[in-house]
């Protein structure tokens, strides 16, 4: 069983749905959806799951609700007055609704940078990123990030140094980009000072009317479901100790990134430490004589 993929393309975003779809079918997996959790309680040495479908008591909970469901913008001074268009990348689709138009595209990673070059063939584009962005090489493709972010775990694991050809949010230089490049669109500018009604002022005090904002700004770990819990929150992340929580013992936290294992919110990297949260979680609840299957 494998996510099918077209010659040397990765797996598109319906071929990865039938894999796991198919991976679920496979092992039997119990899937409950759509479920929406609403929160989550301490009760005796366990949880309450108050959920869209009832509620659930366990003496174990593994929260893996990732990023992806709550984007993340900027508070920049002025962004609540602004009458135009803004728009996060989660909810962008077609370049068609900002066509002939000037357009802000915020954020230096891969999202900005295809946004970018999709919505400046149909229209005018100023990029904003904090840093001058970071190329990929023209030959390396995706699979580079994925075989650096392995090469990266080994060498931690084994206490060593891993001298990289570019990071972990390096721009991949799919075509669109290369083509965006060759029109002469990839040049950013460094982030403006705040916004106007109709537009925002740079730091030298100009200011420049501007059509929509595209927030290319990354997400934050959805971890609204945990506030019923009290539990500490530093830097929008909470205290673990690997992916165990280091204030409850039953609660652990996979796939939020770094923080919870390296390259853990991607789908090759989430393995290793899911792995191992499953041993813990087998040896926490033969410590606690609860049955482990």
């Amino acid at each position: 069983m494998s996510a099918s993929a077209q010659g040397d393309q990765f797996p598109h975003r319906d071929e990865v749905i039938e894999y796991l779809t198919q991976y679920q079918e496979k092992y039997q997996l119990n899937v409950k959806r759509p479920v929406h959790v609403e929160r989550v309680v301490g009760d005796a040495g366990g949880f309450l799951v108050d959920t869209s479908a009832g509620t659930w008591k366990c003496k174990v909970l593994v929260s893996a609700t990732g990023t992806w469901r709550k984007p993340y913008i900027p508070d920049y001074p002025g962004r609540d007055k602004y009458q135009g268009i803004q728009l996060h990348s989660a909810d962008y689709r077609s370049p068609q609704l900002f066509a002939r138009q000037l357009v802000l595209i915020v954020g230096g990673g891969n999202s900005g940078a295809q946004i970018l070059a999709e919505i400046s063939t149909v229209a005018e584009t100023i990029w904003v990123t904090e840093h001058e962005p970071d190329f990929l090489p023209d030959h390396l493709d995706g699979s580079h990030i994925f075989d650096l972010a392995t090469k990266q775990y080994r060498a931690q694991q084994a206490g060593a140094k891993v001298e990289p050809v570019g990071n972990l949010s390096s721009i991949i230089m799919v075509p669109p980009v290369k083509d965006a490049r060759s029109r002469g669109v990839l040049e950013s500018e460094r982030p403006f000072q705040q916004f106007t009604e109709y537009g925002v002022i740079w730091n030298d005090g100009t200011e420049t009317p501007i059509d929509a904002v595209i927030w290319c700004t990354g997400f934050e770990p959805s971890l609204d479901h945990l506030k019923s819990l009290d539990i500490q929150i530093k830097n929008k992340k909470i205290v673990t100790n690997g992916t165990r929580s280091v204030e409850y013992p039953g609660l652990w936290l996979v796939g939020y990134g770094v923080w919870t294992g390296f390259a853990s919110s991607t789908l090759i990297g989430v393995g290793r430490t899911a792995r191992r949260t499953v041993e813990e979680i087998k040896s926490f609840l033969a410590e606690s004589r609860w049955p482990t299957a």
